[in-house]
């Protein structure tokens, strides 16, 4: 069934219920609300603003934006892209876009002005919907897409060179539209993090996001009672397949603006928040605070938060070792998926397995897995080989990229994801490291993921990110970029003796002291560490050499 008829559903049975909550602690002073017919109510117990929406609210808005758009002309394919932070309107408008039969393109929003050109041009966008935080960059580009028929401004005070959202919708009926949607209709174009290179445009159907609310609600048994604390960007597949368990069952979704721990708490604390998704550096993060006494639990209501889980990025075993110490009661569970695969779910660790945390699981529920060799075939359990999965919830395509397509997706299905892993005989998966990141040093093969979670044990690392490095001899070398816990020191010759416990060929070759970059869906940015140290290794080899 197309997503947009849950949304129906829940306003008809649970009208009058709170769907969403905005919690920003950042800007109480400065309001961005377009829409004043949900409850406002500031500020809370700790200072933050705080706002929520109705089911009935959240489809009356959903349709109205609808309405406008088929008053536009808007038609089945058309892409209409969101730029905007977390907010409450955001949910709505993506709803609303699909409701018209458009197709949803959600922006990063740490994109440059050229970046948001990029995308807006490779997918063919001919509505941008845009908050203030972007007037600028927005501003620099718009003379050069003559293809978008209208800028639409999210906010107060619009710019010259767009038109005013709120004002344009509020003319239009709040009922639902007379759109004929099916399950095979294009729904998304949702952009790759870019961590191997320039985002490519990933086309998915509604078949994909209904799909991937049935996985999510099977996988960690939301109901109405449950609360979702979503912290993610919504722009990402994670956060927001992650809400759609909750999405399914009308269940209540709080959207934090801020990811400092003390936030994260006392949102739990505030808004009974009963299931948490986190990042490896935000579970990091916590756990320091409470270490250094800056959260003090006891102050808290912290009794009906049932479920932490952590997905987008392998999860050192080490961590969720020392959550549990902290948080005994908390069931815990890892999730794997990209964005091909309609975010996480494709595979699956499940609370029940917490004996094999460090692993990502099994196959989720509705998918396969396979582990393949370079010719594509099956490999023994325990040898590394790439990660395929292949269910309801794979894209259709990359758009306007027939090779990439042909390349990632086979004929009967088969997504192959470019992750290395290895498969014990249990059954459970490991991850290796991304296809693209193995380090080949004097014809050995490194996996950085392993030597990550090696030096993560290390109490006075915070971060760290293993990359190759030219290397005139050996081809390449690992380097370990290290961010050191606030208020711990660390040596370069400490950490060669804490990595004389690894096998010669895998400790690093160099040490860099250094903060490690990660993208709001929590990956760590090597290309970008590769051009920064890759290049300045260079230039110091061939200074050596003259």
């Amino acid at each position: 069934m197309p997503i947009t008829e849950i949304l129906a559903k829940n306003a008809q049975l649970y009208g009058d219920d709170v769907a969403l909550v905005e919690i920003n602690p950042q800007e109480l002073e400065k309001r961005h609300t377009t829409w004043r017919e949900y409850s406002l109510i500031e500020p809370s117990r700790t200072g933050s603003f705080r706002s929520e929406m109705t089911w009935a609210q959240f489809d009356r808005k959903a349709n109205r934006l609808a309405n406008f758009l088929l008053t536009r002309h808007v038609r089945k394919g058309d892409k209409v892209a969101i730029l905007l932070m977390n907010c409450l309107e955001w949910l709505p408008l993506y709803l609303g876009l699909l409701k018209s039969g458009a197709m949803a393109v959600p922006l990063n929003f740490r994109y440059t002005a050229q970046e948001i050109k990029y995308c807006l041009e490779l997918a063919d966008v001919d509505y941008l919907l845009f908050g203030p935080e972007f007037t600028g960059r927005v501003e620099d580009i718009c003379d050069q897409l003559p293809r978008i028929k209208s800028f639409l401004y999210v906010g107060e005070e619009c710019p010259s060179f767009a038109e005013p959202y709120a004002s344009l919708v509020s003319y239009c009926s709040s009922r639902a539209p007379e759109v004929d949607l099916t399950e095979d209709d294009e729904a998304a174009i949702y952009f790759s993090s870019g961590t191997t290179g320039f985002p490519k445009a990933i086309v998915h159907r509604h078949r994909s996001l209904s799909h991937a609310c049935v996985v999510e609600q099977k996988h960690h048994s939301q109901t109405r009672d449950d609360v979702f604390l979503c912290i993610p960007p919504l722009y990402h597949t994670g956060a927001k397949m992650h809400w759609f368990g909750s999405f399914l069952v009308g269940g209540r979704a709080v959207l934090l603006r801020g990811v400092k721990p003390e936030w994260i708490i006392s949102a739990v604390s505030e808004e009974r928040c009963t299931v948490v998704w986190l990042l490896v550096p935000w579970a990091q993060d916590i756990l320091d605070a409470i270490d250094r006494g800056e959260i003090k639990l006891e102050s808290y209501h912290l009794d009906q938060w049932r479920l932490m889980h952590i997905g987008a990025q392998p999860v050192p075993p080490s961590l969720i070792r020392r959550w549990k110490k902290v948080f005994p009661h908390h069931e815990y569970d890892t999730n794997y998926g990209l964005s091909e695969s309609i975010g996480p779910g494709a595979v699956h660790l499940g609370v029940e397995n917490i004996d094999h945390v460090g692993a990502i699981g099994k196959a989720g529920y509705g998918w396969e897995c396979a582990i393949v060799d370079e010719k594509r075939q099956p490999v023994k359990p325990g040898e590394v080989g790439e990660l395929a999965v292949r269910g309801a919830g794979v894209m259709k395509c990359y758009y306007k990229d027939e090779k990439a397509t042909a390349e990632t997706l086979s004929p009967d299905g088969w997504l192959y994801t470019g992750d290395m892993a290895k498969e014990d005989e249990a059954g459970f998966i490991y991850l290796v490291d991304r296809k693209k990141d193995v380090i080949i040093t004097g014809g050995e093969n490194l996996y950085p993921v392993q030597i990550e979670d090696f030096l993560r044990k290390h109490d006075a690392i915070k971060d760290v990110a293993v990359i190759g490095l030219p290397d005139t001899r050996l081809g390449e070398i690992a380097a370990a970029i290290i961010e050191v816990k606030q208020g711990k020191t660390l040596t370069e010759e400490e950490v060669e003796e804490f990595c004389k416990a690894l096998p010669r060929y895998q400790r690093p070759r160099k040490i860099i002291f250094a903060e490690v970059p990660r993208n709001p869906t929590g990956k760590i940015e090597k290309p970008k560490l590769r051009k920064i140290y890759g290049a300045a290794d260079l230039v110091a080899q061939q200074n050596e050499l003259k």
